[in-house]
Formats: C-alpha cells, structure tokens, sequence
C-alpha cells in the first residue's frame, strides 16, 4: 500500500516522502480500515519542523492525525463494527474517557503512526463511527479540530447555552467548526480574523459579530465595544501566550477560556489577575476522549452540521496540500483524498 511518512530525525518538508508498506491485517480486536480522507492541523506543520512535543520523530511515522475510511474487515473477538462501517480513529489511542495522557497515551501522526496511507489498523475501541450526514471528506475533520472546539466549548466548565457570547480567534479549522457549534447552540458569535474576505465568509456562516485585529491591535477593547460593553462567555483560544492576556481581558463574570494552541507564539508573560476580577476560569484542552467525540457526533447529526473544507487535494499531491495549509490561505480544513 501507499503512504506518506515523516522520515526519522527529520525537521522539514524534505523528510516528507511516499512510500511502499505492506498492507497491515487486522488481529484479534482489531479493524482493517480502507481509508479514504484525511485532514491536516496545525499540529502537523510542527512535527514535520520538529517542533512538536519531543522534538523530531524518533522512527518513520506514518503522517496525520484525522482521517475518516471504511471498515474492510475486521480481526477475531470485535463488536463495536462490522464490515462496511464507515469510521474514523480516534485521536489518542487508549482514551475512552478522562483526560489524555501522552506519556500512556499515543497520538497518531507522532508518538503513533497516523491515517496519511491507503489502509490503517486500529484497536475497535479507538474508532467511532462517522455522523451519518457526513461524507469521508467532511468526517476527515473531526478528530483533532473539531473535538478540540467541542472539549472547549462542550465539556471544559460550563457548556455553552442559549444566548452565551462566544469569542473566536481566527478563521482556521477549530474557530470555524466552533462557529457552526455554536450556531447550532444559539449563541452570539464574535470572531477575529486579519482577512476582511475571511471574515465576510464567517458572517455568511453566522457570525455577529466581526473584528480584523490587523485594523483594531487592541481588539480586547474591541470585543467589548461591539458588544455593548459586556465581556463575552467563552473564548476558542488557538493563540497562547501571545493573546491569552488579551482574551482574558474580554471574559465577562464567569466566563471560561478554552485554551487549546500556540498560533500566536509559545514564549511571553501571562497575568491572571483579570481572571480574579471576574471569577473566570482556564481549562487546557488536548483534544479529547472517545466518549466526547461519540457525544459530538450526535450533535453533528442532530444539528446536520458540516465542517467546512477549504480545498481537497489528491493523494500523489499531499506535499503541496501540506505547502497550501502553510500558507494560511485556507478558511476551514484542508483535505486529501486518499482513495
């Protein structure tokens, strides 16, 4: 079978190459997935340059994380599926509950191999099936960003309700996917962007409220301001240290921060003292757990959520689909097909 490796030690898109594997056999418990799209992260681009947790990969590592394909067949003992299901594996493997531990816990795409190759085999009890709504594209988004905005908005402190303010920074795969959650929720949306295009296509998609922070530096003050001075509930917080003292600044009485990425920079100060004044509150989020991403499928269902996909590029062409999510350019998830 095809499949596209980061080769061992590398720290950049040359260590990227396209391989021959033998095609793996399902064993006892286990399903033999045929897999037919993938998805890329942020997270991707930072284990290609060596930057991720760790560092360089210590071994050939089979790419990505998110990837949606069809149950070929299945090994000795499995009950959760059968031949024809349509399925996505789980972000960290062993995690049906509870929080993730990546020193137990391995990660496709980086401590374990991911879905970047025509066939994968996984433990039955780190696959879910896929929203019946959603084609392979589509389900393809929703290991890493979209449970990632779920854990945050979902799970961590108090869920988002009715008539909350959601604060969004940036228009990538997390903020848009937990712009159509919290549509579907009925809540207000205020969401940042540096591209005026970008943002009128989040107001296509609901947004009420919309900030270029290229045009407004302090957009803290901003997000008040458009918002009858009131602070917001919850904020998908994908910069870090970079605009978590900003974002804080928005919180009204309550409010939770989601805090997920690093988009923003990884090095700088953070003064929590605003978190006192209003009696607000951080949660980190590593993605999530089999049961959150089971709960999140039903409410894509129930709501006939589709997660946007930017641009879909063919297998033989991953390394210009990795170069294109590079460049930003996207608005949702950028997708390959793999077969």
């Amino acid at each position: 079978m095809k499949a596209f490796i980061l080769a061992a030690g590398s720290t950049s898109l040359d260590g990227v190459q396209q391989v021959e594997l033998e095609k793996p056999v399902a064993g006892p418990g286990e399903i033999l997935v045929s897999m037919k799209a993938a998805s890329l992260n942020f997270r991707d681009l930072g284990i290609i340059a060596g930057k991720y947790f760790g560092g360089p990969v210590q071994k050939d590592t089979v790419l990505l994380s998110d990837g949606a394909g069809e149950v070929e067949a299945v090994g000795e003992g499995v009950s959760r599926f059968q031949v024809g299901d349509k399925v996505a594996g789980t972000f960290f493997k062993d995690l049906i509950e509870g929080p993730a531990n990546p020193m137990v816990n391995p990660a496709l795409g980086h401590s374990a191999d991911g879905v970047l190759a025509q066939y994968m085999v996984l433990n039955e009890n780190d696959a879910v099936k896929i929203p019946a709504n959603l084609n392979y594209q589509e389900a393809a988004c929703l290991p890493c960003a979209a449970l990632t905005a779920w854990h945050a908005m979902m799970t961590a402190g108090r869920p988002v309700t009715k008539g909350d303010t959601v604060l969004l920074l940036g228009t990538g795969g997390v903020s848009t996917i937990a712009l159509q959650f919290a549509k579907a929720l009925e809540a207000k949306v205020i969401i940042t962007s540096s591209s005026n295009d970008k943002l009128a296509k989040a107001k296509e998609m609901g947004a009420d409220l919309l900030i270029n922070y290229n045009e407004h530096p302090d957009w803290d003050d901003e997000v008040k301001k458009i918002n009858d001075g009131q602070g917001v509930d919850c904020i998908v917080e994908v910069g870090g240290i970079g605009t978590i003292n900003k974002s804080m600044n928005c919180l009204g009485l309550g409010g939770k921060i989601g805090m997920i990425g690093v988009l923003a920079g990884a090095d700088g100060e953070c003064n929590p003292r605003s978190l006192m004044m209003t009696g607000s509150s951080i949660h980190g989020i590593f993605v999530g757990n089999r049961q959150m991403f089971e709960e999140m499928n039903k409410a894509i269902e129930e709501h006939d959520i589709h997660p946007v996909v930017d641009k879909a590029f063919d297998f033989d062409d991953a390394v210009e689909a990795i170069k294109y999510f590079k460049s930003q350019a996207h608005m949702g998830k950028v997708v390959i097909n793999i077969s």
